[in-house]
């Protein structure tokens, strides 16, 4: 964290974000939900579970949906996959 930005890691991509917007201070360590480049909630700790398998549940079973395979992009970009 520097400021009003923060890196985050998005299933092993690392981006710089903005926390102008959040809904209340983050730390090191927190998990925040991200739109297009701005924190704009904490998801408290009894969520993250919850909200990473709906994440992994989404990507897995949108295939025709063009934001799911817009953020599979992303991830494969960002890991150096390619595809």
């Amino acid at each position: 964290m520097d400021g009003l930005n923060a890196t985050v890691d998005f299933f092993g991509v690392r981006r710089t974000i903005r926390l102008d917007v959040v809904d209340e201070p983050v730390s090191p360590g927190d998990y925040i939900l991200n739109h297009v480049g701005f924190a704009i909630r904490r998801i408290p700790e009894e969520e993250i579970g919850e909200t990473l398998a709906l994440y992994e549940q989404l990507l897995r079973e949108a295939e025709s949906d063009i934001m799911a395979a817009d953020v599979r992009g992303e991830i494969e970009a960002g890991r150096g996959d390619g595809g």
